[in-house]
């Protein structure tokens, strides 16, 4: 006997949200449909279609591969694994990069590291008169965020192959924003949740999580513009540690700021040219 979508909805014991996405996903349809037809029976290609997704999930698989999607700040991005899956907190880095930029006069921002190009893509959809840069060593992540620059028609977005800075030149920004492998190795943290499933590449960061930081922060002077701000996404134990290097380097105005649940997950400042 085929279920009916609410009965379906209720039979996963799942996250109520994560539940609902795939049943989504496996009827095509919204979630506006799934309560107005909350009673209507599943079809039997649905029905079928939703338990295929449901034992993917069951077995581990994060969700937005499944449905090979995710929304970060308001805007739809392709994900698959060869990239992060984006998350909420770092919606700070694009908040934080929209505030410091001078909407009256050309800017340029670099985002280092860009994987699905969600950070990229947002501050450029959101600041067309920006110059965004974004990097990415990854060839697959490359790949995947060009897919989303041409899915979102963001024509003030350069996409560039290089590690770290290493095929900017001399060129310079008014603003760099980065969200790099900050794990450390051996974390535990590294078999919860969607992390088994994510690039390790993307996550993990040397034994104490700060390689990539560390690298990112003391080569950034020679790639800011006077005045020009660096913000970082840390882990939820590294701000104290990250505002130290940002004051090792030079940086001025250091600051952190915290996520939605209370805890400090980005941290920045501002370069001023002797």
């Amino acid at each position: 006997m085929l279920p009916t979508i609410a009965q379906a909805l209720a039979a996963v014991r799942f996250d109520a949200v994560d539940v609902r996405v795939l049943l989504r996903h496996a009827c095509g349809v919204d979630d506006a449909y799934l309560i107005a037809h909350a009673d209507d029976k599943l079809s039997a290609e649905h029905s079928a279609a939703f338990a295929a997704l449901v034992a993917r999930r069951a077995a581990g698989e994060p969700v937005a591969y499944i449905v090979g999607t995710r929304e970060f700040f308001s805007l739809e991005f392709k994900v698959t694994p060869a990239v992060l899956i984006p998350r909420p907190e770092t919606e700070l880095l694009v908040e934080f990069a929209l505030e410091s930029i001078d909407v009256e006069r050309a800017c340029s921002v670099l985002d280092l590291g860009t994987g699905s190009g969600c950070i990229a893509i947002s501050i450029a959809k959101n600041c067309p008169g920006a110059k965004v840069v974004a990097i990415e060593q990854s060839a697959a992540a490359l790949a995947i965020a060009r897919e989303n620059a041409a899915l979102h028609a963001t024509v003030n977005l350069e996409l560039i192959a290089s590690d770290w800075y290493s095929a900017l030149g001399g060129r310079r920004f008014d603003v760099i924003v980065a969200n790099p492998p900050y794990v450390a190795a051996g974390d535990p943290h590294l078999s919860e949740g969607d992390l088994p499933a994510e690039p390790v590449a993307a996550l993990v960061a040397g034994d104490d999580g700060l390689d990539c930081i560390r690298a990112i922060v003391q080569a950034a002077p020679r790639y800011l513009n006077p005045d020009g701000w660096l913000a970082i996404e840390h882990g939820y134990d590294q701000a104290e540690r990250c505002r130290e290097l940002l004051r090792a380097a030079g940086f001025h105005e250091v600051f952190s700021r915290e996520d939605l649940a209370g805890i400090e997950r980005i941290s920045g400042g501002q370069w001023r040219a002797s």
